[in-house]
């Protein structure tokens, strides 16, 4: 009995994940053509849109009847070669006769990241100081704004205002979706201490240094605010309740995207301010601080409390705007071809918050919103 009983165990250990496959490539392509747009691909993982790219190979969404999505090849942006070559086939090289076609070919657009890579960034090396490529360009803001009249769904992410995008192109995209971005973003940090956290940026440190005049003394785990040069940290115990930001999802988020109430998020977020006449913002931030945290960001009037997911409330067109680095994740693409691997999902991430992030908030999120493009 016991023999069986092993046996029966270990069939279904053996089986199961091979049932789930043969699922998964036995259910139908869906073909929804996306512009996806991501500047910020440094090395072939590319986690900037890997997020995306495992929701399009899981739900089986085509950019055409027969082909899947490749995530190393089908997008728009740098593309990193090998011994530090790259290209660059970004919107930048279209005309504007080329965008308006474009335009009519795709079902969707999303930007997962307009921030590009400095020279430092993939050279790595202090000189020439500069951009090598990034920024919300010319042709992007002609291509949403062809989306928009066409009542193409669209949805942009962090970071796509922030620099390296000048004043000009920022200013358009505030105009063309009716949102105002504040220039502070921020990230919860495990650890503080610069010397065991390699992920702490020296920028931070320095300018925190510069502008405050005293050493980064700092241990432990906070939230880090930065606009231009001023960098505010809010520390667990002093001015934070609880560690991490966390989204609180209204009831009509929850019913459309299947997403809970609250959720703890701990990668990069922005503040942004939008037109409520326009939009609305089904999920907002909160940071949870007591009152020596609200001084302190009453000093630098910043919110502690500012929207997660916009999207427009008027108009016939679809605009949806992330205010964090949603899709950048290191999510393994081997599980996007099992169906039904949402069973095992609390089994990927365990303490991990960012993992959580991904199978709890992000995953149902877009499938959802692609879905409904799908059926509209």
């Amino acid at each position: 009995m016991k023999r069986k009983i092993l046996l029966g165990i270990l069939l279904t250990i053996v089986c199961t994940p091979l049932i789930m496959w043969g699922a998964w490539l036995c259910s139908p392509k869906q073909k929804i053509v996306i512009a996806i747009i991501d500047k910020t691909v440094i090395n072939k993982a590319t986690e900037e849109h890997l997020s995306l790219s495992w929701i399009l190979n899981h739900n089986k969404f085509s950019k055409t009847s027969k082909k899947l999505y490749n995530t190393n090849h089908d997008y728009f942006g740098f593309f990193p070669l090998d011994q530090n070559n790259y290209k660059v086939k970004g919107l930048e090289r279209y005309s504007y006769e080329q965008l308006a076609q474009l335009s009519l070919d795709s079902d969707v657009v999303y930007y997962t990241d307009a921030y590009g890579l400095y020279n430092i960034d993939w050279y790595n090396k202090e000189k020439p100081y500069g951009v090598l490529y990034g920024g919300l360009s010319t042709q992007d803001i002609e291509f949403l704004q062809l989306m928009k009249k066409k009542n193409k769904p669209i949805i942009t992410e962090f970071n796509v205002l922030g620099e390296p995008t000048n004043s000009e192109n920022r200013k358009k995209f505030e105009n063309l979706f009716h949102i105002k971005w504040t220039g502070w973003s921020g990230r919860y940090y495990q650890n503080l201490n610069q010397k065991s956290n390699t992920e702490l940026p020296k920028w931070i440190v320095n300018n925190y240094e510069k502008s405050n005049n005293t050493k980064w003394t700092f241990q432990n785990e906070g939230i880090i605010l930065v606009k231009d040069e001023q960098v505010v940290v809010l520390k667990i115990g002093e001015e934070l309740k609880t560690p991490q930001p966390f989204i609180t999802s209204n009831e009509k988020a929850q019913s459309m995207y299947n997403v809970p109430e609250k959720i703890d998020y701990t990668f990069w977020f922005e503040i942004i301010e939008i037109d409520t006449n326009i939009n609305e913002s089904n999920a907002i931030y909160t940071i949870d601080v007591t009152k020596k945290g609200k001084h302190l960001l009453d000093t630098y009037g910043i919110p502690n409390s500012f929207p997660a997911v916009t999207n427009n409330k008027i108009g016939s067109y679809k605009f949806s705007y992330l205010s964090g680095d949603f899709c950048d994740n290191k999510i393994s693409m081997k599980t996007s071809y099992f169906k039904g691997i949402e069973i095992f999902q609390s089994s990927f991430y365990d303490t991990d918050k960012r993992s959580e992030f991904f199978w709890r908030f992000y995953k149902p999120m877009i499938s959802n919103m692609l879905n409904s493009y799908v059926k509209n």
